[in-house]
């Protein structure tokens, strides 16, 4: 424990944020990075708990309790005790033992550590994710460059990998290092998958994504850009080619929104809208879904919504509104449900940097709760016009099922758009044409990670629908060592 009463005499300090009027007007990150003395100082409020349930998932077995600690498992009290005491490079290197990209998850994770910190049953939580970035920035600052670690020698067997999102990039770099020929197909004309095409700009830097590439490279990872498996190569010659493959195609097909005039121009997924954007900034052309001068309507509350929200007011959108399908949850954890009780992750309402923006800039909050859309509204020449709405309340039976029920009498609300986003989630993996086993929810099937056909493994959202990068990165590292686990098998049984 670094400093015994570091907590009883600090206060939580968040990273600070570019003012909103600098940081609209372009595509730079919000978020400032936490200075490495006040890391130390935020370090210094790490309890070192007898249990600490930020540490690992694995404390909470059997509780039921979702949601709650580090998938990665990251050993949180002895990163801070490293931290505080100034010991740099060692805080870097227990991040890297559980954590291939910690420059991502420090910029685009929620946090579940936090959320389960034993400090925050009384007080605010550290600074976990804050801690973790500065540590990745600083080691990099410090060496100038990932260093790269390559096998010391090579087992001779090829692995392909499908996808080159947060999944697919830590099973290559894991595979990589254990001797095996990696080589990674992504259908995109850049690497990087979700971390590229999804997130913006404004919260994950691309140079960060390229320089990790880089250092995969130096590792011996081949990375093979626009090509489509199922359209330039099949599944069955690249199991053919290689000993062992991985899908790693993310959870892709967007949640549609099936109500009358849904086939209007103007409606599109959030994922097309952010890609447009994100290909924007790095050609420095013009996107090709422009909200400029629009009316825009973001359609889901969760952080998808959020980044569409952030670039519109970017593209300098007339207006936005976001609508929320379910209640306005609780702005504290006040431990009246089991759901927002300590240590699972807590149904608050969460304000981002984009929601701040979007208030700033349009003179109040942008956010509306508890509305279903039932209608979409068009002009004569078959454009979104806006949107038709009802109010709904959530209702709990007998049983304790939840349901989403239209309030009575109330009459419908009607909003006016040029521009419907569409950001309510996704409904599983777009593989099924591959010939693989899909289970009920749309996701790849597997067991160990092991598909229904040989030497064919999933992994990340393919495999366990919609989730976190902090999920995908477990995924891939989980992934690639049973895949390891059995080339080798196969190996001694072929010696």
């Amino acid at each position: 424990m670094g400093k015994p009463t570091g907590f009883l005499e600090l206060d939580r300090v968040e990273p600070s944020e570019r003012p909103i009027e600098e940081r609209v007007k372009d595509s730079r990150e919000v978020a400032v990075r936490l200075p490495l003395l006040d890391a130390r100082a935020q370090a210094s409020r790490c309890m070192a708990c007898g249990v600490p349930f930020c540490h690992s998932q694995a404390a909470l077995a059997g509780t039921g309790m979702a949601g709650a600690g580090c998938p990665l498992g990251n050993v949180i009290p002895e990163l801070n005790e490293h931290v505080y005491r100034g010991r740099l490079a060692q805080a870097a290197r227990t991040l890297a033992r559980t954590n291939n990209f910690p420059e991502f998850t420090g910029r685009v994770c929620p946090a579940p550590c936090e959320a389960s910190c034993v400090l925050a049953l009384s007080a605010e939580a550290v600074t976990i994710e804050a801690i973790e970035r500065t540590v990745a920035d600083e080691d990099f600052d410090a060496h100038g460059r990932f260093v790269p670690s390559p096998a010391a020698s090579r087992t001779g067997r090829r692995v392909a990998i499908v996808g080159s999102g947060p999944a697919g990039l830590a099973a290559a770099q894991e595979l990589a290092r254990d001797g095996h020929e990696v080589t990674v197909l992504e259908k995109n004309e850049r690497v990087g998958g979700l971390l590229r095409f999804g997130i913006p700009d404004f919260k994950l830097d691309k140079v960060w994504i390229d320089r990790r590439v880089a250092q995969l490279e130096a590792e011996g990872v081949v990375f093979r850009t626009g090509v489509e498996v199922g359209r330039d190569v099949t599944l069955e010659a690249l199991a053919q080619d290689h000993d062992a493959v991985i899908l790693a195609l993310g959870a892709e097909i967007p949640r549609t929104l099936r109500v009358p005039g849904a086939e209007l121009e103007g409606l599109y997924p959030a994922m097309t809208f952010l890609a447009a954007q994100n290909r924007s900034v790095a050609s420095g052309s013009a996107t090709t879904l422009d909200a400029r001068g629009k009316r825009v309507i973001v359609i889901g509350g969760g952080d998808t919504g959020s980044d569409c929200i952030g670039t519109a007011v970017r593209q300098g959108a007339a207006s936005v509104l976001n609508l929320e399908l379910f209640p306005e949850p609780p702005r504290d954890r006040d431990g009246r449900t089991g759901e927002i009780a300590w240590p699972s992750w807590p149904a608050i309402l969460r304000t981002s940097s984009s929601h701040e923006e979007a208030a700033h800039t349009y003179g109040g909050e942008v956010r509306r709760f508890a509305l279903e859309t039932t209608r979409i509204l068009g002009d004569a020449h078959g454009r979104v016009r806006g949107l038709e709405a009802r109010r709904v309340a959530l209702e709990v039976d007998e049983r304790g099922a939840r349901k989403l029920v239209p309030v009575e009498g109330a009459a419908p609300v009607v909003f006016e758009g040029d521009l419907v986003l569409l950001a309510m989630g996704f409904t599983g993996a777009n593989a099924s044409h591959l010939g693989v086993t899909m289970d009920a929810r749309g996701n790849v099937a597997a067991t160990e990670h092991l598909t229904s056909l040989p030497n064919v493994y999933v992994c990340g959202d393919a495999r366990r629908g919609q989730s976190l990068v902090v999920w995908a990165i477990r995924e891939g590292r989980d992934c690639a060592a049973i895949v390891s686990r059995d080339l080798a098998t196969r190996s001694r049984r072929a010696a």
